[in-house]
């Protein structure tokens, strides 16, 4: 099948896609999340869908923002590692479990680690994410060096 850009075949799809991931932001923001933790919520959702370029983007904006190479790194096993905060572990879990509807197996007790207005904010982000991964995916975005 032929490479299709679905955004710009559909640009009024993209445009809501991009007004709805406003409001993510923003409510993540609001609820007292830092934005690099937004970054490393966007690169776990990525890892795990498999998309290079959302990869690519939130590293590098990561890195922007102050995020350390050896956070980078581990990120994909964060639960084994100690360099994250229980608020980051608890983000991280949420980001999984909104990616991965079906795999509870690494899920850990974080509860009183976040208030419910941050755990929306970070399942919205969660869920745009997805919703951007899939549209980098399937319009086969080039990655290259």
């Amino acid at each position: 099948m032929e490479h299709v850009n679905i955004g710009k075949i559909h640009p009024d799809s993209y445009k809501q896609l991009l007004g709805l991931s406003t409001h993510a932001e923003a409510a993540f923001a609001e609820a007292g999340l830092s934005p690099l933790l937004a970054e490393l919520v966007k690169i776990r959702v990525s890892q795990i869908n498999g998309c290079a370029f959302c990869l690519r983007a939130h590293s590098r904006d990561a890195v922007a923002k102050g995020e350390s190479a050896d956070r980078l790194a581990v990120l994909a096993a964060w639960w084994e590692s100690q360099y994250f905060s229980p608020v980051e572990e608890a983000a991280l879990q949420i980001a999984e479990d909104t990616t991965q509807l079906t795999a509870a197996t690494k899920r850990r007790e974080l509860a009183g680690s976040l208030t419910a207005d941050q755990v929306s904010a970070i399942r919205w982000l969660a869920i745009v994410m997805n919703a951007w991964n899939r549209v980098a995916i399937q319009s086969h975005y080039p990655v290259s060096a």
